[in-house]
């Protein structure tokens, strides 16, 4: 069984989400966590697929919004490119393919904040994926724009991704 966890992260706290996702799967199978720079768009042989990244205005970063966070920071940023042009990218994606979602984002309700982990789920869905676990959002920090998750919240990822292998067998 071949898992892969692909991210966006602007500064950090989104690849930590996914390091932590991909450690709570790997008592299911060997996991491959990756930047969405170097995903590949070619899937076969993938078993489960994962997508992850930071909700921006509502929903999956685009280059506007990556260029305004950048400015945020003086650190430079994890992904040069986002989950959102990653995935209209893919040439195969295997019929029924198994996947899950997740996000990074303020923690407020989520009509005002929205969640990228939605609009994930519904391109996967577009391109034939199976979604096997409803979108879930991770909390970070609000200020520095570069503060990380917030406590226990890669805790929780692991155990997300630990619950999403045990849910395959």
């Amino acid at each position: 069984m071949r898992i892969l966890v692909v991210f966006e992260s602007m500064f950090g706290a989104t690849e930590e989400i996914a390091e932590a996702i991909g450690k709570g799967l790997a008592g299911a199978a060997p996991v491959e966590v990756v930047n969405v720079d170097k995903a590949p768009r070619d899937l076969t042989g993938v078993d489960l697929l994962v997508v992850g990244g930071p909700t921006h205005v509502h929903a999956m970063s685009r280059a506007a919004t990556r260029k305004s966070a950048a400015e945020q920071s003086e650190q430079p940023t994890h992904s040069q490119t986002g989950v959102r042009e990653w995935l209209d990218s893919l040439e195969s994606v295997p019929a029924g393919l198994p996947a899950a979602t997740f996000d990074t984002r303020l923690e407020k309700p989520r009509v005002l904040t929205g969640a990228a982990s939605l609009g994930e789920a519904k391109r996967l869905r577009r391109r034939g994926c199976r979604l096997v676990r409803p979108a879930e959002s991770f909390f970070v920090e609000t200020s520095p724009a570069d503060a990380g998750p917030k406590p226990g919240e890669v805790e929780r990822a692991e155990a997300w991704g630990a619950a999403l292998g045990r849910s395959l067998s």
